[in-house]
């Protein structure tokens, strides 16, 4: 059975910057973790960012936190390792937190840390994109569960 990279606040880990969760309650999702099919990360973490940590969004090809420091490397090193983990583990796709600097598959925060969104990939998300593992979120839930079982 294929297997699908998710991130960790989804299951109810306190992984978020502010500490919290975002979790998904969804008959599917806890099919898949029963069945053993997901995999979890965090990149923020797995970069080596604390909990909590400074809020952080892009800015250009960057990311930088609200205090004005530039984390990129953290976010980058979160990404390799999210796709080392995909590559590992041969995923083709993965259910990412939209509007997340590292997750966000269509969308992101604009920089400005005014709550205002605009397109883009987070840094992740576009890794995992660029080495074609189709990327989804809580708001395409829907078509990751058709498409994972068309696969």
């Amino acid at each position: 059975m294929s297997k699908i990279l998710i991130s960790s606040c989804f299951l109810g880990n306190k992984v978020r910057y502010d500490g919290k969760t975002k979790s998904i309650v969804d008959p599917q999702i806890t099919t898949w973790q029963q069945q053993g099919c997901l995999v979890v990360i965090c990149p923020e973490v797995s970069g080596g960012l604390s909990v909590p940590r400074a809020r952080a969004e892009q800015v250009g090809n960057k990311v930088i936190d609200e205090f004005g420091v530039d984390v990129s490397e953290q976010f980058q090193q979160g990404a390799k390792h999210a796709l080392g983990l995909c590559l590992q583990h041969q995923i083709k796709f993965a259910l990412l937190k939209e509007y997340s600097p590292s997750c966000g598959s269509n969308q992101v925060y604009n920089g400005d840390f005014n709550g205002t969104k605009v397109n883009g990939k987070g840094v992740t998300a576009q890794l995992l994109s660029d080495h074609g593992i189709a990327v989804y979120s809580e708001l395409t839930l829907a078509q990751l569960i058709i498409d994972y079982n068309r696969a």
